[in-house]
């Protein structure tokens, strides 16, 4: 059952990583780049503290733990525990794998930490501002992330579902801590008007950075 699991697990990545493009192969480098999305990071931490000033290191420690939960047990746990080579460390993949620019990413794969961190941040803060416009935007913006790390070969399909279960049940549980402690210290942080965030910037400076990722994905073809 094992075997068939994983024969499954290649062939998907296998066709994914197969539909490539000049296109697609920069369009996809430039979109998993962590730093590529920092000011993403930035305007979320902006919408927070602008709501409630000081008081947003609460939340900004809960954001920290979702990510740290997700990076250590995927990157320090899991990954050595299972050994499950990456698709472009794979020797019986060899030549099979369209790999973009030379990236091959580490030597193990399971499960993604670039899913856990994109689900951990998305569940979390999806619970923390409850619209669901930014909702939408920021599961498909995980979404997207974790697609491109297949489209990039470093990942099954597998690692990213395991990643994705890492990441939503990371964030899910940190934000149910976060609301007990927090209602016993600042309950109008999560009810009441000081509960509703703004999260319009947010979105549109995604949506920007999406389009210029996009536009300059084909400048350089």
């Amino acid at each position: 059952m094992l075997e068939k699991l994983m024969q499954l697990d290649t062939e998907l990545l296998l066709y994914i990583n197969g539909i490539n493009s000049p296109f697609g192969d920069n369009f996809f480098s430039m979109y998993t780049d962590i730093l590529i999305w920092v000011p993403l990071y930035a305007l979320i931490l902006y919408t927070i503290f602008k709501k409630h000033g000081m008081r947003g290191f609460w939340i900004l420690l809960a954001l920290v733990l979702v990510i740290t939960l997700c990076d250590q047990i995927s990157s320090s746990l899991i990954k050595p525990g299972v050994a499950r080579l990456r698709p472009t460390r794979e020797p019986s993949l060899e030549g099979l794998i369209h790999i973009v620019n030379g990236y091959r990413g580490g030597r193990y794969g399971f499960i993604s930490s670039h899913a856990a961190n994109s689900f951990g941040l998305a569940a979390f803060s999806a619970m923390l501002f409850r619209r669901p416009a930014y909702t939408i935007f920021i599961f498909l913006w995980a979404i997207i992330n974790s697609y491109s790390r297949m489209y990039l070969g470093v990942h099954y399909p597998g690692d990213i579902l395991g990643g994705t279960i890492l990441g939503l049940l990371a964030g899910w549980s940190v934000y149910l801590l976060y609301a007990k402690v927090i209602r016993t210290r600042h309950r109008d942080m999560i009810e009441g008007p000081r509960s509703v965030y703004d999260t319009r910037l947010i979105i549109y400076s995604g949506v920007i950075m999406v389009i210029t990722i996009a536009l300059a994905s084909k400048a350089l073809i």
